[in-house]
């Protein structure tokens, strides 16, 4: 799954982390990382499943791929996403409304 997501220019761009069955994607490289891209998992079964962006979000789908699953995640990034940022998820916040005052919040 790791390759497969490498593999991919719009996922590169971005910083992956890892829980201990997940692999997710930050728009920042800091600590605490953003939560508005969906996350891969692995089913005991050796297929796949995305859900995200945030933890309480639904299931989206599960795969049998790795493709599969990236290709979802893909689908589903946030507009403008890449590179990430140089900083926390507080930080690019902060220069994104500075950068466009309209904006009221972190996505």
């Amino acid at each position: 799954m790791v390759q497969v997501a490498y593999a991919e220019p719009q996922l590169r761009q971005l910083c992956p982390w890892a829980g201990m069955w997940e692999l997710h994607f930050s728009r920042c490289t800091g600590f605490r990382p953003t939560w508005d891209i969906p996350y891969i998992g692995t089913l005991t079964d050796g297929r796949y499943y995305v859900e995200g962006p945030h933890r309480n979000s639904p299931r989206i789908a599960e795969t049998d791929s790795a493709q599969a699953a990236v290709a979802m995640v893909i689908e589903r990034l946030p507009p403008g996403c890449g590179p990430a940022f140089a900083g926390t998820a507080e930080e690019l916040a902060a220069y994104e409304r500075k950068a466009d005052p309209s904006r009221s919040k972190s996505r």
